[in-house]
C-alpha cells in the first residue's frame, strides 16, 4: 500500500496518507498566533479543512482529534468554535489535553486523523 506525503520538511510531513486514512500533524495558527484562542481555533480549523481537501477528505470523515491547550481555562472558548465547525452527526473520537506548546504565542494545537 502506498504512502503519500504533503508539505514535507526535514522533520515532519504535515499530511500523510496511507491507504484510505489521512493523518495530519498538529496544526497551530500562523497569522493569528498570539491572538485569542477563538481566533486561533478558527484559523487552525480552516487550515485543517484545507489539508483534508488536499488529501481528498473533509471534516465529515474525521476519525479522531487531539486538541492541546496550554491552559484549560480556554476549553470553553475553544469548544465554542469547535462546536460550530465540527460536522453534526460525524463527530470524531476526541481528547483534549493541557500541555505546554512549542511557543508561548500558541493558544491551541489540533491534530486529526480522517478517512478518505
Amino acid at each position: 500500500m502506498s504512502i503519500q506525503r504533503f508539505d514535507t520538511g526535514p522533520r515532519m510531513s504535515q499530511v500523510v496518507i496511507h491507504g484510505d486514512t489521512v493523518y495530519l500533524a498538529g496544526v497551530v495558527a500562523k497569522t493569528t498566533a498570539g491572538d485569542s484562542v477563538t481566533k486561533q481555533t478558527q484559523e487552525v480549523l480552516s487550515i485543517i479543512d484545507g489539508h483534508l481537501a488536499k488529501a481528498g477528505s473533509d471534516k465529515s470523515k474525521l476519525l479522531t482529534a487531539t486538541i492541546y491547550l496550554p491552559d484549560m481555562k480556554t476549553f470553553a472558548e475553544m469548544n465554542a468554535v469547535w462546536d460550530g465547525w465540527v460536522s453534526t452527526g460525524n463527530t470524531p473520537a476526541r481528547a483534549t489535553v493541557e500541555a505546554k506548546l512549542a511557543a508561548p504565542q500558541y493558544g491551541v494545537e489540533i491534530m486529526v486523523t480522517a478517512a478518505r
